[in-house]
């Protein structure tokens, strides 16, 4: 009985995981497109991972990632975004770029860290979080 209760627990955490997730990324979407960024695709997947959104600012390709919490209790969201995180997001916009034929466009990777307490998100935009290494590709 206490494995099952346990399982119960650990699905409804995740369960919200997932929702706060999907909220980040719907506030992200809204947020730089108050910024002037145009949203080309969202949740792009390859096979090193996952990129959440794709815009374009001006004339630079963004790489998104959306970072969601509910307080900086545990630390900013940015500071999610570990160096393996880095290395997928910038494995999969190499990816994204070579199928596209964009490898000579402006690019660069940007993070939205959104802390939502309170129904009332606060939201910042840091562009060229990390850079594009030799050591990535």
């Amino acid at each position: 009985m206490a494995l099952l209760q346990f399982t119960e627990i650990l699905f409804a955490v995740s369960k919200e995981h997932l929702r706060l997730g999907k909220c980040g990324e719907e506030i992200a979407v809204d947020f730089l497109k108050e910024q002037g960024y145009k949203i080309i695709a969202r949740n792009y997947k390859s096979r090193f991972g996952e990129i959440d959104i794709i815009a374009r600012d001006k004339d630079t390709l963004c790489f998104v990632e959306v970072k969601t919490r509910h307080s900086d209790k545990y630390g900013l969201p940015e500071e999610a975004v570990t160096r393996l995180k880095q290395r997928q997001i910038a494995k999969s916009a190499l990816s994204f770029l070579k199928a596209r034929a964009l490898l000579d466009k402006k690019a660069r990777f940007d993070v939205v860290s959104i802390i939502y307490a309170k129904d009332n998100p606060k939201r910042e935009l840091i562009k060229d979080a990390f850079e594009l290494d030799a050591h990535f590709c």
